[in-house]
C-alpha cells in the first residue's frame, strides 16, 4: 500500500509539470499599458514568433491553435485550453488563470515554456501580453 501511495504520488509530481499558479503580475500597482492591443501582440509575438510553421500555423498546429493573423483571436479568448482543461488560453482581465501567459512564463503549466524551439519571449513581448489580458483582451 505504502509503495501504491509512493509510486502515485511520483507520477503526479513529475508527471503534471509545474504545480505553482502564477501570481497576477499586475497587482502590484504595476499601471496598464494602453497601447497593448491585439494587434501589437499579433505583429510584435504571434507573427513573428508563434504562427510559423510547425508551431501554431495551419501546418503543422501545435494543440489545436493557430496563432496566424485573422485567426488568433479567435482561437485563443475564452477558448478552452487544451493542455490544462480548467483554464481557457486566455481570460480576459485575468492574467494568473490565462494559459497562454503561463505558457510563455512557464510557470503552472504542463509541457514545456513557449516558444519550444526558440529562445523565451522577451520581457518586453511578455509584458505586452501581461497588458492586453489586463486590459480585457479586446480585438483591437
Amino acid at each position: 500500500m505504502r509503495s501504491r501511495l509512493t509510486v502515485t504520488l511520483f507520477l503526479l509530481l513529475t508527471a503534471c509539470g509545474k504545480l505553482e499558479t502564477p501570481t497576477d503580475p499586475g497587482v502590484s500597482g504595476e499601471p496598464i499599458d494602453p497601447t497593448a492591443t491585439f494587434t501589437r501582440v499579433q505583429n510584435e509575438v504571434f507573427t513573428p514568433t508563434c504562427g510559423i510553421v510547425a508551431c501554431h500555423h495551419p501546418i503543422g498546429q501545435q494543440s489545436q491553435m493557430v496563432l496566424t493573423a485573422g485567426r488568433a483571436y479567435n482561437e485563443t479568448v475564452n477558448v478552452t485550453s487544451v493542455e490544462m482543461p480548467s483554464l481557457k488560453r486566455v481570460t480576459p482581465g485575468d492574467v494568473a488563470n490565462s494559459y497562454l501567459y503561463r505558457k510563455i512564463t512557464g510557470a503552472g503549466i504542463t509541457g514545456d515554456r513557449m516558444p519550444q524551439t526558440l529562445p523565451p519571449l522577451s520581457d518586453a513581448q511578455i509584458a505586452l501580453i501581461r497588458n492586453w489580458i489586463r486590459r480585457g483582451a479586446p480585438n483591437d
